[in-house]
C-alpha cells in the first residue's frame, strides 16, 4: 500500500459522509472500500476516487442492496458511474412517491386520533398502511411459519386491543429509540447510554408480547440474519443492525437474567 501525505482521514471522511468510523473500517475489512494509501503514521487516507465510490455505496445501501452485491457491481469492469447515478435517481423518485403515500396515511391517522374516537382500536388496515396487499400476506405467512404460535397469537391479541393513541405513541417511541441508538454506534455496547436506549427498546417490544432473555437475544440475532430486518435498520444508519445484536445480547445477559 502506498505511503502518502495527502487525502482524507477515515474520521474526516466518516464525518463528511454521515457514517461512522466503524462502518468505514468494516467496508475496508470486506474489501468494499479499501484505501490505496496510508499516511506516514499508518492511518488510512482516502482520495477523491474513494469519496465517489463511497457515494455509490451509500446510494446502493439506501436502495437496500446487500454489501456483497454492491462490491460485485462496483468492481465490475463494465460498471458505468453515470448510468448508475441516473438509475439511482429514478429509483429514489419512485421511493419518494411511495414515502409520499405513507405520509398521507400517517396524516390521515393523526387526524383520526385527534377526533373523539381516540379509544377505538387500531385496525389491520392502519397497521399495514403503506404496504401492498402482497407484502402484507407474505409478512403474515412468514410470521406464522417462523415464530412461536403462542407469541404470535399474544402479539395479535395485544395489537388488536390497542387503542389508536397507544399504537401511534408506540410508533413514535420506536422511531425515537432507533434514531437514539443510531447516534450511539461509536460507543461500546456496555456504555450506560447505549444500555439505557436498549432498555427502552426492550420495554417497547414487551408491549407486543412477553420477551424473555432468550427471546430478546434471538431477536437481536434475527436483525442480522434476516435480510429485510438488516435492510430496515441499516437504512437508518449503515451498520446499525450489527450494532444492535451485541447490544441486545449484552442487555439480555446482564440485565434480564438477573430479573
Amino acid at each position: 500500500m502506498e505511503i502518502v501525505r495527502e487525502g482524507y482521514t477515515v474520521s474526516r471522511l466518516a464525518k463528511m459522509a454521515g457514517v461512522s468510523v466503524r462502518t468505514l473500517h468494516h467496508y475496508d475489512e470486506i474489501g468494499l472500500l479499501t484505501p490505496a494509501a496510508r499516511s506516514d503514521a499508518g492511518y488510512r487516507l482516502y482520495g477523491e476516487v474513494y469519496m465517489l465510490r463511497l457515494q455509490q455505496i451509500l446510494f446502493f445501501r439506501e436502495l437496500d442492496f446487500p454489501l456483497d452485491d454492491i462490491r460485485l457491481i462496483l468492481d465490475d469492469a463494465d460498471f458505468d458511474p453515470l448510468a448508475a447515478l441516473e438509475e439511482h435517481r429514478r429509483l429514489l423518485h419512485e421511493r419518494a412517491a411511495r414515502i409520499g403515500r405513507l405520509l398521507k396515511t400517517i396524516d390521515r391517522t393523526i387526524a383520526k386520533l385527534t377526533e373523539n374516537d381516540m379509544d377505538d382500536k387500531v385496525t389491520d388496515e392502519e397497521i399495514y398502511a403503506g404496504f401492498t396487499h402482497e407484502q402484507r400476506q407474505r409478512y403474515e405467512r412468514e410470521v406464522r411459519e417462523q415464530y412461536d404460535p403462542e407469541l404470535v397469537a399474544e402479539s395479535n391479541r395485544r395489537v388488536g386491543n390497542m387503542p389508536k393513541a397507544q399504537w401511534q405513541a408506540l410508533q413514535t417511541e420506536g422511531e425515537d429509540v432507533r434514531l437514539t441508538l443510531a447516534g450511539l454506534m461509536d460507543r461500546e455496547v456496555a456504555d450506560p447510554e447505549v444500555q439505557a436506549a436498549i432498555a427502552r427498546h426492550y420495554a417497547m417490544m414487551n408491549q407486543f408480547y412477553p420477551v424473555s432473555a432468550e427471546i430478546y437475544r434471538g431477536l437481536g440475532q434475527l436483525y442480522i440474519t434476516n435480510d429485510e430486518f438488516r435492510a430496515f435498520y441499516d437504512k437508518i444508519r449503515p451498520g446499525l443492525a450489527d450494532f444492535l445484536q451485541p447490544a441486545m445480547a449484552y442487555y439480555a445477559d446482564h440485565t434480564l437474567v438477573e430479573e
